[in-house]
């Protein structure tokens, strides 16, 4: 496990962020805030995605309105997304919002920053910093031009109106489309502040290349033991952005949300239809939340041994394959029996667990 660097903790209604606790997944609705009945089904779904703290966005006055019943209702702590205009903040915050996606040196004068910073110390509701590399203030530009000091001067500026209020329940985001932009971002920042800091890349693009992408500049940020809450951008339907993000956190070993499923590249002595083997294995396993590890291999030469470290698995051979549970062979069996065996043992050990579209008892599970 990565050690993970030292920040203060910040409280999101009941979620804590920051501290040492385990990295916060979100996401943002993509909803019309107004519409409050489609808003709170989409957060519906992102909650049983696994998404643990929704983003909406507060364009005006009937939105943040809207924000009460939203919030009253939303089974995740919900953030208002607030730009320019301090009355939607501080309606935000009567109606409830946990938390404040907010630039104060973009709200005003002084006075309206006040007021704003007065009310979230009052409601304990931490305000989120967020600077992007497409709208830098053009000082922060001009001093230090495209670089991460640029991106993180301009938050620090920000950060230092809220301190000059001794207001420091803070969270910091840096964001750019580009990966070694913010990769420097972040890289620098942490060095300067102990604030939880919020992971993305912007406009990351597609559900495919997005994920890549977000990968890519995520996982290089999050190994070197910096990150305390994430999102991934993504443009497609936002339960593809927490599940892109549980993806990410398992493949670093920093969360694990259900099964984790390896499989083997088929090569030349793959004899079973490996690939629809390992999708069918996954589509069955997709909402059991059991933290395991589940192996579907090609071959004896990639099975038992190369995946030993797997909870359960199989391995294919020539009309048959082998089932192993810790890399010891329990059975074998006719290959196209290989992924009912392979879930009937998963069931054996844990009796309670259910699996979609159900198992065919061909084989009863073994009991060493």
């Amino acid at each position: 496990m990565m050690e993970r660097r030292t920040t203060r903790t910040v409280t999101v209604g009941q979620l804590k962020i920051g501290g040492g606790h385990p990295i916060v997944i979100q996401s943002m609705t993509n909803t019309d805030t107004r519409n409050v009945q489609a808003t709170l089904e989409q957060i519906q779904g992102l909650a049983e995605a696994g998404c643990e703290m929704v983003r909406c966005a507060v364009p005006d006055a009937e939105a943040a309105a809207a924000l009460e019943e939203i919030c009253k209702h939303s089974p995740l702590p919900v953030a208002a997304d607030i730009h320019f205009d301090h009355r939607l903040a501080l309606a935000a915050l009567r109606a409830g919002a946990a938390k404040l996606r907010l630039n104060p040196g973009n709200i005003g004068s002084e006075a309206k920053v006040r007021e704003v910073v007065a009310a979230a110390a009052d409601r304990n509701v931490p305000i989120r910093i967020g600077v992007n590399a497409g709208s830098l203030p053009r000082w922060a530009k001009e001093r230090y031009g495209r670089s991460g000091r640029s991106l993180v001067e301009a938050a620090l500026a920000h950060v230092r109106i809220l301190e000059s209020l001794r207001f420091e329940n803070i969270v910091i985001s840096l964001k750019a489309s580009s990966i070694p932009l913010t990769f420097d971002a972040y890289s620098l920042l942490s060095t300067q502040v102990d604030y939880p800091l919020h992971l993305g890349i912007t406009e990351a693009g597609t559900t495919w290349f997005g994920t890549i992408k977000s990968a890519a500049g995520l996982g290089a940020i999050l190994a070197q033991g910096i990150g305390d809450t994430i999102r991934i951008s993504l443009t497609a339907p936002p339960v593809e952005e927490v599940k892109a993000a549980w993806a990410l956190l398992t493949a670093m070993e920093l969360r694990q949300r259900g099964p984790v499923i390896i499989s083997c590249p088929t090569c030349g002595r793959t004899e079973i239809p490996l690939q629809q083997m390992a999708e069918e294995v996954e589509q069955r396993l997709q909402n059991l939340d059991l933290p395991i590890t589940v192996a579907v291999m090609g071959c004896a030469v990639n099975g038992p041994g190369e995946a030993s470290d797997a909870d359960f698995g199989i391995a294919g051979g020539r009309g048959e394959g082998l089932v192993f549970r810790h890399g010891r062979i329990i059975r074998k069996v006719p290959a196209p029996q290989l992924v009912n065996a392979l879930l009937e043992e998963i069931q054996h050990e844990y009796p309670d667990m259910r699996c979609d579209h159900g198992i065919t008892n061909d084989h009863k599970p073994s009991e060493s």
